[in-house]
């Protein structure tokens, strides 16, 4: 991987690493249904990405009169640890994030699920020795869209924004990045609801990355 076009990676995990989205959103329906909501007819896709409060915040004039958030996020999160013995990691990830490390290429887990749902999801991943830090929920005021997840993800490996590639799935997570100043490859079939910017590139696998190079053209 020599010729690597950045300094670190900041990785987002649900969905970029682990095909993880659709054990969040059953342990979302499941614990819905638990509280008296039904959730069958919802699109998948609709909270991915999306910070858990603010998931509550969506959901609560359904949910009973006065459940505290905290007790709506740990009832989520035990729903989906129980469910990770059936997750499958991402074709590529494991050696992508193996191939970066052996090159010196420091990186971080940046993600808006708890701190308990994220280590399951690298345990099952099988990679998270090459990992030096992890900024999740438990650690900021305010998650994806708001740039202070990848902005801390950078000061972790005491590195500029600039110096850092983040890879995503989703729209928020893609726009907390490139507010933070990184380049985001972002990987899936491209969307219209994609950032418009020029330091979002597609990717379509994960071992892709290594080919990347920053953008300086039309970049303010």
């Amino acid at each position: 991987m020599t010729g690597f076009g950045w300094k670190g990676v900041a990785w987002d995990v649900d969905g970029t690493l682990i095909d993880s989205e659709p054990l969040h959103h059953a342990a979302l329906v499941d614990v819905a249904a638990q509280l008296g909501l039904d959730l069958t007819q919802l699109d998948p896709m609709h909270f991915v990405g999306v910070h858990i409060k603010d998931v509550f915040l969506a959901l609560r004039d359904g949910l009973p009169a006065g459940l505290p958030c905290a007790a709506f996020e740990a009832m989520v999160e035990d729903a989906y640890v129980r469910g990770t013995d059936r997750l499958a990691p991402l074709d590529g990830a494991a050696e992508t994030m193996l191939a970066l490390a052996a090159c010196g290429i420091g990186q971080v887990c940046v993600s808006n699920s708890s701190r308990r749902i994220v280590q399951a999801n690298l345990k099952r991943l099988g990679a998270q020795h090459v990992v030096s830090g992890l900024i999740c929920l438990d650690d900021v005021a305010a998650g994806k869209p708001d740039p202070e997840p990848y902005l801390r993800g950078a000061a972790l490996l005491d590195l500029a924004p600039a110096d850092v590639l983040a890879v995503e799935d989703s729209v928020a997570g893609a726009t907390a990045a490139l507010a933070a100043g990184m380049h985001v490859a972002m990987i899936g079939a491209p969307s219209q609801a994609w950032p418009k910017d020029p330091r979002l590139m597609p990717i379509r696998r994960l071992a892709e990355i290594r080919h990347l190079q920053p953008v300086t053209a039309g970049v303010a």
